[in-house]
């Protein structure tokens, strides 16, 4: 029998303090092959994500929580796309986090995801998250003096504790949710620095992409082995039983696609969800009303 996707320990991180990124290869195909089969495979993933996701809202016991974390063109946006298309919008919500405003920076890092994150019955999806106060600021440490903390003037004083208890409050943060009922599935598309100038290049040429082209992305490429080090502390803090991350390989699209879409498909079989049960006064109450319902008079007004 093949192992299970979120067995794959060329995928799922368990135990962080064991990490290495450099150990995960961008082009693993997690034996997926043909983009034929793949795009096939993901059709039927979506169907029973659909039937899931249907009886997730109807039982309202969890809420999934869908975190979506990669480097420029790696291709969250496509994912979520392909992944989640034809669910009831009712029962999804997608949030993307930019810069924050000045509202944002008023309040603790945590306050402006928490504040969306996805009530029970509902999926919900983070393009990008709270660990972008980890890793973009982590490498632009200016960006922290902006929220006016407490002991913090300079850029001097964010030092390693200061990490370690950011890391420590998304911990703690992560394991309340789970508690409460919310399944946590943190996802790192794994995209390698040549896939991405491949993609670059392609929003320079292809006209229905130009607009997604930004020179700022050229100046974070620049610093592609500071952030594959933040990567690599972040997931090393923060990859927990309770909430591991996923190390989706991305240089191939259609694969990392499929790859969360078996993940996510596995997580809403795993809850074992039904449709709720109706207790005996329920029962009566429904055979009332189809009584009520089989003995009015058609009239037959179109």
């Amino acid at each position: 029998m093949k192992a299970k996707i979120t067995d794959d320990l060329k995928i799922k991180v368990v135990n962080g303090k064991k990490f290495k990124l450099k150990n995960y290869s961008p082009n693993y195909n997690a034996g997926y092959h043909s983009e034929k089969i793949i795009k096939s495979k993901l059709e039927s993933y979506k169907e029973d994500i659909s039937r899931l996701q249907d009886k997730l809202f109807a039982q309202n016991k969890h809420a999934v929580l869908l975190v979506l974390q990669a480097i420029d063109a790696s291709g969250k946006d496509s994912c979520i796309k392909h992944v989640l298309s034809g669910i009831n919008p009712q029962g999804v919500q997608v949030v993307g986090f930019k810069q924050p405003s000045a509202e944002e920076l008023d309040h603790d890092f945590l306050w402006r995801t928490n504040k969306v994150l996805p009530g029970k019955g509902k999926i919900g999806v983070f393009n990008r998250s709270y660990y972008e106060e980890v890793l973009v600021t982590k490498v632009h440490p200016e960006f922290i003096l902006n929220q006016n903390l407490p002991g913090v003037n300079t850029i001097n004083n964010i030092d390693e504790k200061f990490w370690e208890n950011r890391y420590r409050s998304i911990n703690e943060m992560e394991r309340h949710l789970v508690k409460n009922g919310t399944i946590i599935i943190k996802i790192f598309l794994n995209m390698g620095k040549d896939e991405q100038r491949v993609r670059l290049l392609e929003r320079t040429t292809d006209p229905s992409k130009n607009w997604k082209f930004k020179l700022a992305d050229l100046k974070e490429r620049k610093l592609w082995n500071q952030y594959q080090k933040v990567y690599q502390e972040m997931i090393e803090n923060t990859s927990t039983k309770h909430a591991p991350w996923h190390i989706i390989p991305a240089d191939n699209q259609w694969v990392s696609r499929v790859i969360v879409g078996d993940i996510l498909l596995e997580t809403l079989e795993s809850l074992n969800l039904q449709y709720p049960i109706l207790t005996k006064a329920d029962k009566l109450l429904l055979e009332q009303g189809r009584k009520e319902l089989e003995a009015e008079t058609i009239t037959g007004v179109k």
